[in-house]
Formats: C-alpha cells, structure tokens, sequence
C-alpha cells in the first residue's frame, strides 16, 4: 500500500516537473523568463524548454500593434477656455523586457505622458487654433511619445485627437458665429449673383441695341440703295420710252411721207379732201359758223401752174411722176411683230436680281460681338449691274 502510494506521488511528480519544464508561447506574443529571479531572455511564438523549479515565465507580452484610448482630458487653451480632449495612441511592443523591468505600467505611462504633452502643446494655441491644428497637434504628441517610450521598448507609430469638446456655451457662440458667417456669406454670393445678373442683363441689352442700330442701319443703306437702282431703271424706262415714241412718231410720219409718194395725189384728190374736212370745222362746241377762203381757188391755180403741165386746150392737167422705189418698199413695209413685246430687257433683269440678292443677305457680325468704331465705314456691299445705256432696239 505503502509502494502504491509511493508511485503515485512519483508519478504526479513527474507530471508536474514536465508541465514546468514546458512552455507554450502563442504566436503574437513574448515571455520574460526569469532564472532564479533574475532575466535571462526573451521567448516567443513556439515551445521553450524551461529548468523546472530555476526557470520562469515573468510575464506574457502582447507584440501586436495595440490601439488604446484614452479618457477626455481637460486642457486650458492660450485664451482660457477650458477643453475635453481625448486621444488615441497606437504603438507596439519591440522590446518585451523593458517594457516589463523599465516602467511599471507602460499603459498608465503613455497616458500620463500624452496628457502632459496635450497639455503643453495646446496652452501654446488659441481655441480657434487648437480646433484647426490638428494635424500639427497630432505630430508633435507622437514626437514626444516617441522619444519618451523608447526606453521603455515601445514604438509609437501614431497619435490622433478623437475628439474636441469646448465648453457649451462656447459651442453656443461658435455655433451662433458659424450661422452668421454662413449667413453673411449667403448675402454676399446673393448679392454677387445679382451684380452679375445685372450686369449680364445690361450687356445683353447693350448688344441688342447695338445689333438693332446695326440693323436699322443696313436696311436704311439697303432701302436707300433700292431707291436709287429703282429711280435709275425708272429714269431709265422714261428715256427709253420717249425715245421709242419720239421713234414711232418719226416712222409714222416718215411712213405716211412714203405713202404719199408712192400712191400719186393728184390736185383733184387734195381738193377733194380739203372740201370733205371743211364740215368738222363746224362740229366744234364754239363753233357755230363757217367759211370758205376766198383764195381757196387761186391756191389751186398755183399748185396746178407749180405741178402741172399745160394743155393745148390751155387747161392745166397733173400728172404724176415716177414712184420712188424705196419710198414704195417703205409704205408697204408691216412690222408690227415686236410692238406688243412684254419681255424685260436682259439688263435690266440682271440688275433686279442683284438686288434681290443683296437684300436677301444676312448682315454681317449679327452673331459677333460689336465692335466700336472711330468713324463712319461705308459697307461693302455688293454694287448691282448698272442699267445698260444701249440705245433700244428700232421697230
């Protein structure tokens, strides 16, 4: 029984020297041993073999990045007013053993170091400042964290303002202040947008004007330019048509000369005629009595004597002389085709249509933005064909 007993002491022993004589280190974390009380090394991420009874595990270390934040601290800003700032660090573990022999809480360590830190930096800016420096705030606390915890084996990799609070009344003001500038600036982009509205309104006004001066002006130099090709083909239809009657009038005349000649009249025939045009005499209003020349008959003698020959009977007889050819050609001549002709002249159809086109085309610089001139420019316009100045066909 004895024995029995004996073994299991021996066995629960053994048992216990092989679980001291063993250590299990997880990965992302360090063991401090210790021999006999004193550090010897550092273990981790693995199975380490320890002496039982002289080798120990002081403490586990977590080697992982490790984020931790801290309470909102009150600071006081250059301007006295007091502000709740909280922080968060983020830093690492590089040396397991000072961290464990040189501080006695790394933790507490890097608050109370961040918060002296906060605290001197942000005494040195206004409340204004310190809201809008926070990148400035942020480098130097991890500057000074950094240089601080090095010998306590951590790496400060980087230090942010969470958040910050001023006093509620202070928010108050900020946010009454925000309100009014914001306000204020509503008013001045509105009052901007109307000076721009206004002076884009008067520029668009200045253009139509000026686009309608220029037009009226075109259409006063295009309407005085048709006043004068309309007086000009006017012009030159008159003298056009004074000529063909002043023409006609000649070849009637010239016509019945022609006629005249080529039919023989006789003394007798112009006698007879005188007599037969008497009575119209009389077929006037104011006309109520009529006479017959006395000298009638002693002009027949004369024309007789003049054109005609004598008798053996002493009566004077005319006889007719000899027809002039051309004076017959030209009394039987009949053309009278063109007198009804109703086509224009070529000329004067060309120059309508030049008209036309120029009154047709737009104006120039509509679209374009006006430019002032110094004086009076003539226009270019396009000249239209002057009316020709042929004399017109003969008829």
């Amino acid at each position: 029984m004895a024995a029995t007993i004996f073994l299991v002491v021996l066995f629960i022993f053994i048992i216990s020297v092989i679980f001291r004589a063993i250590a299990l280190i997880p990965q992302g974390e360090a063991a401090v041993i210790e021999r006999l009380g004193r550090y010897t090394r550092t273990v981790s991420g693995g199975i380490t073999l320890l002496v039982p009874f002289v080798d120990r595990v002081r403490e586990r270390v977590d080697t992982r990045e490790r984020v931790v934040s801290f309470p909102p601290q009150a600071v006081i800003t250059q301007d006295n007013l007091t502000v709740a700032i909280d922080t968060v660090v983020t830093f690492q573990i590089n040396d397991p053993a000072r961290a464990i022999y040189g501080v006695d809480n790394y933790i507490v360590g890097v608050e109370q170091i961040s918060t002296a830190t906060l605290r001197d930096v942000v005494g040195g800016m206004t409340l204004e400042e310190t809201l809008t420096s926070r990148e400035t705030i942020n480098r130097r606390l991890r500057g000074e964290l950094d240089a601080a915890t090095a010998k306590w084996g951590l790496r400060i990799s980087r230090v942010e303002l969470k958040a910050i609070d001023p006093p509620p009344s202070i928010q108050q003001s900020m946010e009454m202040q925000m309100k009014a500038d914001r306000e204020k600036r509503a008013m001045i982009l509105t009052a901007e947008g109307r000076r721009e509205s206004d002076i884009k309104t008067a520029e668009g006004e200045k253009q139509a004007r000026i686009l309608a001066a220029e037009g009226e002006k075109h259409a006063s130099i295009l309407a005085a330019e048709a006043e004068r090709q309309a007086a000009i083909l006017r012009a030159e239809g008159e003298r056009a048509a004074k000529f063909l009657e002043a023409q006609g009038e000649a070849r009637a005349i010239q016509k019945v000369n022609a006629a005249i000649k080529s039919s023989g009249v006789t003394p007798e025939l112009l006698a007879y005629q005188y007599m037969e045009k008497l009575p119209k005499i009389a077929e006037g209003n104011g006309s109520s009595m009529w006479m017959i020349p006395s000298q009638f008959g002693d002009s027949l003698e004369s024309f007789a004597k003049a054109f005609a020959k004598k008798d053996d009977d002493g009566v004077f007889r005319y006889e007719p002389g000899q027809i002039d050819p051309q004076a017959q050609e030209i009394a039987s001549q009949d053309d009278t085709d063109q007198w009804f002709e109703m086509s224009s002249d070529p000329e004067i159809a060309k120059a309508v249509a030049e008209a036309r086109a120029v009154a047709n085309k737009p104006v120039d610089g509509a679209l374009e933005e006006p430019q002032e001139k110094s004086g009076w420019e003539q226009p270019n316009f396009e000249q239209p064909a002057q009316p020709s100045t042929e004399e017109p066909r003969q008829l």
